[in-house]
Order: structure tokens, then sequence, then C-alpha cells
């Protein structure tokens, strides 16, 4: 198989200008280098421009003979599936074992007075937990955001001085912690009015400071509606429900068939396959999974195709 470099633009041209995760394989199919992108075929054409004195991308680049591409529907899916594939298994060239961003998970306890929104790096404890979610600054702008707009820590008996009178202003009562708690976990649960009322509400806020001249506020509100819409973003890769099974599609010879451990993509393998091969793997594949599958294994025999070009 000649190598990559003597043919990238007709490999490259297949690649979708969205989210996602990339690999490059060498000529004994070793998968070299693992990386994100939030387009992958920008981010991909990359490595055959000037790398300048990186050397090691240099010399994976040389030796890469196939390139393989999951798509995602956000960046914070894949986010997750390249921290998972990397912590299964690290390709030569990597050098971050699991991605940079953190774990973290955002927990509401309701039973103190007033009612806490914390972000955590444990899962276990009292109160209803969220996430995971990669990024802690990130993650703790979204709770800044969401108390912004659900001010539930104003909704109680044993409020200071300092906050009890920021609850006067924002017109918090005792009485309303049951309802903030309930728009908060809404929100928290990806609910669309919910997460829609919290971003068009932070958009107001931002318009408004900016019209007064805070610009430092506004600048604060508009990273706290990016990480807002970070959290609440759909994330098929990473899940706190303890499931493992197939999730696999075929398409014109190729098979796409990714492993899922805990709740976690830790390894995606695309191989030559016949339909009648590839059928107990896809009609075992969860429903929420299927049109993700598919698309992926449409990019695979694209990807494919395109080498004998």
């Amino acid at each position: 198989m000649p190598r990559m470099a003597a043919r990238p633009s007709a490999v490259l041209a297949q690649l979708p200008a969205g989210p996602g995760v990339y690999r490059f394989r060498d000529a004994g199919n070793r998968v070299c280098y693992l990386g994100r992108a939030v387009n992958l075929r920008r981010r991909v054409a990359s490595y055959w421009g000037d790398l300048r004195e990186r050397t090691h991308l240099r010399r994976m680049v040389d030796a890469t003979v196939r390139i393989e591409a999951l798509q995602c529907d956000s960046e914070p899916e894949t986010a997750w599936l390249e921290r998972t594939l990397l912590a299964a298994r690290m390709p030569p060239a990597n050098r971050t074992v699991g991605g940079a961003e953190v774990p973290v998970y955002i927990r509401l306890d309701d039973r103190p007075d007033p009612p806490v929104l914390t972000v955590e790096h444990d899962p276990l404890g009292p109160g209803l937990i969220f996430g995971p979610y990669l990024g802690g600054a990130r993650v703790r702008l979204a709770v800044s955001g969401i108390r912004r707009v659900w001010p539930v820590h104003y909704a109680g008996r044993r409020l200071t001085g300092a906050t009890r009178a920021m609850a006067e202003i924002r017109g918090v009562a005792p009485s309303d912690g049951v309802e903030l708690a309930v728009a908060v976990t809404a929100t928290l649960r990806r609910k669309r009015a919910y997460v829609a009322r919290v971003s068009d509400e932070l958009l107001r806020r931002r318009e408004h400071a900016a019209r007064g001249l805070a610009f430092e506020l506004a600048g604060r509100i508009d990273a706290e509606i990016a990480a807002v819409q970070w959290i609440a973003a759909d994330c098929k890769t990473a899940s706190l429900r303890p499931t493992a099974h197939p999730v696999a599609a075929w398409r014109d010879g190729v098979l796409v068939r990714l492993t899922v451990e805990d709740g976690f993509v830790i390894d995606w393998q695309v191989r030559a396959c016949s339909e009648r091969a590839a059928a107990d793997d896809v009609v075992r594949t969860p429903r929420r999974w299927a049109e993700f599958a598919a698309r992926n294994a449409e990019l695979a025999a694209r990807l494919r195709a395109a080498e004998s070009r």
C-alpha cells in the first residue's frame, strides 16, 4: 500500500467539515496518531502543510498509509471520544494520555438551606449528580450561567446579610427553592425548553451589559453562554450509565464497529466485511446509536474508496 503523503487530496476531500476524531495508520496497520478536530477536513489537511520543527509529526505523516475518522455530533462528544480512545491505547506519536481536559460533575443538593449547585471531581455523594463533563473551568462557567438565571442558591431561610440582600434584589423567596431546583435539574438533563430559556436570558443580560458599557461583564456572560451550550450538547460517547453493547454499521463492504464499555467508547475498528457477516452486530446496535454508526460507516466506505484513486 503506497504511503498517504503521495496521494492525500482524494482522501482529504471525503472528510467532513464538522467535528470528530481522526487517526493515521502505517503500513503495518498500526495506529500512529489520534487526534480531534472542530473541522476534520481542515485539521487533517494541515498535516500535509508546513510542520516546521515538529519532526515527530513529519515522520508520522511520512509513515501514514491510511486515514480513518469518526464524525461526531458536537465538540463535547468529540472531546470525550478522543479522551477515552487515548486512555485505552496511546499511539506512539501522541504525547498526552487521555486528552487535556479533566472530567468533572455537577452536583445539585437541595438538602442544605439554601440548596447548593457545585462542580465536583467525585460522582459519589448526596444530591443529584450530572455529567461527566470535560473541563473544570468551562463547567464552572456553565454553573455560573445557570445560577445567574435560576438563582437556587438564594432560595433559603438561613441566608447571611449580604446574600439575603441579593435574594431580595433578585426577587427570590425561600419558597422558590423547589421550583428553581426543578428548573436547574431540567436544564442539566438537557431539556430543550429549559436550555433555551437559560441561553435566551443570558443573551438578554449580555446585551444589557454591553449597552451599559459593562464590557467585562458582557464578556463573562458570553463565556457562560458558550459553556452552557458545551454541557447541554448531546454526548453519546460518555455516560454515567454502565452500558456495554456493540455499535456497528455496514456500508459498501466496510464495517465500522465501536467498542463501548462502562458507557464510554474505548475503541473502533474499520474492516472489509460482507453484509451478512456484519448483520449480527448491526442488528444489536441501540437505536440511539444507529444514525451515528450509519453515518460513520458511510464515511469509512468513502475513505476506503478514495484510497485507490
